[in-house]
């Protein structure tokens, strides 16, 4: 691997925390690697780019971040490969999507070389962190948030961008699949709303629909739709999909939820592996029409955090529907090629994967 030269000031940790990290048995977003990127952006200028040790920052209490949420995020994964290269799954598109955000929030946005040169050099300065492809991958996760501390309800003059890395095991520990229940109580996104974007304040919100899920004996709740109530949008912090009759369906994007990478991508590898795909509105009276039919023979998520999680079980409007799990899913075979191509191990047909070191 070449050793990077930095264009950015680095204070570097006395002492590592690697060696106390159990790298067999890894949390997911507990633990942090050494270093982290920061850069402040004052007047629509990008300033004090650094390299410094993981730890507390200081922020008014009265900021914007903290008084009106303005605050956002993206997360994607790099992983080792055969080679033991450290390979970035599609970052290009987690920018995009980042800018993206910051403009439905009024925030500058963040230059590409900015942002791929302080990713490049915090990954060269934690490489250590990368955890081997059968121990989980390092999840990255860019923050930006408004520092301006003045009450008035604009976006502000001062912002900060913070590159953080983890390495991670698993998503979901315990159990290989999860079971989704509906909610009427509760609506993740409307219309005209910010559900097609990645602010945080789209996710403090579900936890309490999550905890109420899990009252009722299901790990998390499908989100439908907040007009009519009818269509299935996301599950949980996952895009949601279905297969019925061979064909795998997953609801199209029409402003209310989320763009995901992975989402995007498992369209594309149907088409590889020669998988019926479908984006399209699917009703919760669909689902119990194709249940009675016998053609419902699968439901997932996918997610850059969890990639892509089996469901066994839905709660779908006071009708339990249990799912029958095959080696030979729709699921596990998008796994399985997914997987394959971000640890190097399949060809990486698309130009999907990022060697920055």
């Amino acid at each position: 691997m070449a050793t990077i030269t930095t264009a950015f000031p680095i204070t570097r940790i006395a002492h590592s925390r690697r060696p106390s990290v159990d790298f067999d048995n890894l949390p997911f977003g507990s633990i942090w690697s050494d270093h982290m990127f920061v850069a402040e952006n004052i007047d629509g200028e990008w300033t004090g780019a650094e390299i410094r040790p993981y730890g507390p920052m200081e922020i008014y209490p009265s900021s914007k971040a903290l008084q009106y949420a303005v605050s956002m995020f993206e997360g994607f994964k790099a992983h080792k490969t055969p080679e033991g290269d450290l390979a970035v799954f599609r970052p290009d598109m987690n920018q995009k999507r980042f800018n993206r955000t910051a403009a439905r929030f009024v925030m500058p946005g963040l230059p590409k070389e900015l942002f791929f040169d302080a990713l490049r050099e915090l990954l060269d300065v934690d490489r250590g962190w990368l955890p081997d492809a059968d121990q989980g991958a390092l999840y990255i996760r860019p923050s930006y948030f408004g520092t301006d501390p003045a009450l008035s309800v604009v976006s502000g003059r001062s912002f900060r961008f913070v590159l953080m890395t983890a390495p991670v095991g698993l998503y979901f520990t315990g159990s290989k699949t999860v079971s989704l229940v509906t909610t009427r109580k509760f609506v993740r996104a409307f219309p005209g709303g910010a559900g097609g974007h990645k602010p945080a304040a789209n996710y403090g919100p579900t936890m309490l629909a999550s905890q109420q899920a899990q009252e009722q004996g299901y790990d998390n709740v499908i989100w439908l739709d907040g007009r009519e109530g009818r269509y299935v949008e996301e599950c949980g912090v996952m895009n949601m999909w279905f297969v019925i009759d061979g064909t795998a369906i997953t609801p199209p994007l029409e402003g209310t939820i989320l763009p995901g990478v992975t989402r995007h991508s498992l369209i594309r590898l149907c088409a590889d592996l020669g998988i019926p795909c479908e984006e399209r509105r699917i009703s919760v009276d669909e689902l119990l029409d194709a249940h009675a039919a016998g053609t419902l023979e699968e439901a997932f998520g996918s997610g850059t955090a969890a990639t892509i999680q089996p469901i066994d079980r839905l709660g779908l409007e006071g009708t339990d529907v249990t799912l029958e799990q095959r080696p030979d899913s729709i699921a596990a075979r998008l796994k399985a090629e997914l997987y394959g191509i971000q640890t190097g191990r399949i060809e990486d047909r698309h130009g999907w994967l990022w060697r920055p070191i």
